[in-house]
């Protein structure tokens, strides 16, 4: 999940003037970076098939199988904090790089995994290669902002931004070509002997475990360009973001007394909740409504994941000329109608009903963003923590949806997504209402006018 900057979500276009996108010499480290972008795309959606995929090759249930996905996003909770500290104490590229290779090493880990065959092997190989997209991302986002002028932080960053959806594309293209085509065949299980099991184990989880080495290898080359580059002087994320005289207890009551920022976590939370659940169990819902294998489920998730993409770009521009919190809570209850369709019509319209849910997920998670964090003032870093942590929806809402597919159907568990989009459109609706009420029945735009920041300071040495 990528953070946006405030500037996203609303506001007076930045007035870059005749300003260089990129500071000089920062080329080849801003293409880095935008792999890195590209990279835990890839990682996400490469992992996102796989509940269906470990399914069949263990025979489990999906609540099980769907321990896959509290693995991976509870790794997302679990390693903000540790590297906002690393952040903090060593710099924004040692965040980087630790992320990098504590990926790397997670995705290597997919080796030994399908010698062991277990699922607890799989499962420790997921968690430590998510935390080290964790630190990644948690770093990534304001060293893009470092490596030019102040005035084109915000479009240098949404660039980079652009890039995840095409890596979590590549990911869906890769599960759906190299591994799910190898898990399609349905076997009786009851009618092998134990050396059978074994050898036909073996091939599929060998399978799980090549595009696993190849995104390791590719960590690693990203590692080494970053590593050569030197570190530019950093320019904070929020720079008007500064001390607060009660200290750090103080920030913490700030945000706990902010309505909007509470919420706004809450919102958050089931936003990436929906997602995964919508993308997770999609295959699952082919597999029920068309009577599809994995391979069909896989086609109709890589063409979600396109029009994810290409709707990103679409609602940045729709933005621009409508508030973001109104098509906010329009695509939320949209999609609320599009799940209950799903679930009330498990044939081809409902699997159109689920494709379109990424429509409306294009624009959440940027606004949700950007709306929480809205005058925070100094708590406001302490505040982008807390919504990056709320990433944990990812891994709590798949088990329950897991539990409803185990005691219903995958068409009936859809109610588990359309739960969470009512809440996101509640959000929403609330925000409308909260600027009316502070502003006359005036509604402002989402994020304030910018202000001038102060020269940025350099929080690094140069190598």
């Amino acid at each position: 999940m990528s953070s946006i900057a405030n500037g996203v979500v609303g506001g007076r276009p930045e007035e870059t003037g005749s300003q260089p996108l990129l500071g000089r010499g920062m080329v080849v480290l801003f293409i880095a970076l935008i792999c890195c972008f590209t990279a835990w795309g890839i990682a996400q959606d490469l992992t996102t098939p796989m509940v269906a995929g470990f399914k069949r090759i263990f025979a489990m249930s999906t609540f099980q199988a769907s321990l896959v996905q509290l693995a991976y996003f509870g790794a997302y909770f679990m390693l903000a904090l540790p590297a906002a500290f690393i952040n903090q104490r060593f710099g924004y590229k040692t965040g980087i790089l630790s992320g990098l290779v504590l990926a790397a090493l997670g995705a290597f880990l997919f080796f030994p995994a399908s010698k062991i065959m277990t699922y607890d092997a799989f499962l420790v190989a997921l968690f430590a290669m998510a935390a080290g997209c964790s630190m990644l991302e948690t770093s990534a986002n304001p060293y893009v902002i470092s490596l030019g002028a102040e005035s084109t932080a915000t479009r240098r960053l949404n660039l980079a931004q652009a890039f995840n959806p095409v890596g979590t594309n590549i990911g869906v293209l890769l599960a759906s070509t190299l591994i799910l085509p190898k898990l399609s065949d349905p076997v009786d299980v009851s009618s092998l002997t134990t050396s059978q099991l074994h050898t036909i184990r073996a091939g599929e989880l060998g399978a799980v475990m090549g595009p696993y080495i190849g995104l390791a290898l590719l960590l690693v080359v990203i590692a080494a360009a970053i590593a050569s580059q030197k570190v530019p002087p950093i320019v904070e994320e929020f720079p008007h973001a500064g001390p607060h005289e009660g200290g750090t207890r103080e920030l913490f009551r700030v945000l706990w007394r902010n309505k909007r920022y509470r919420f706004g976590v809450v919102a958050q939370f089931m936003n990436v909740g929906a997602q995964v659940c919508s993308w997770t169990f999609l295959i699952q819902y082919v597999g029920q409504a068309l009577g599809g294998s994995l391979v069909k489920g896989g086609v109709y998730l890589q063409v979600s994941l396109l029009i994810f993409l290409a709707s990103r770009f679409l609602m940045t521009w729709v933005i621009g000329h409508i508030r973001a919190t109104k098509v906010l809570a329009v695509l939320a209850f949209l999609a609320v109608v599009l799940c209950v369709f799903a679930m009330s019509s498990p044939n081809l319209a409902g699997v159109v009903a689920v494709v379109s849910l990424s429509f409306c997920l294009s624009l959440m998670f940027p606004t949700i963003y950007g709306v929480a964090l809205k005058g925070l003032g100094p708590a406001t870093k302490f505040g982008a923590a807390g919504l990056v942590m709320a990433i944990v929806g990812g891994a709590i809402m798949p088990l329950v949806q897991g539990k409803v597919v185990d005691a219903t159907s995958p068409a009936f568990s859809f109610i588990v997504p359309a739960f969470c989009f009512a809440v996101v459109g509640l959000y929403a609706v609330y925000d409308l209402k909260a600027e009316a009420s502070v502003t006359g029945g005036q509604p402002t735009r989402d994020v304030g006018r910018a202000t001038p920041a102060s020269p940025p300071q350099p929080t690094e040495g140069t190598p």
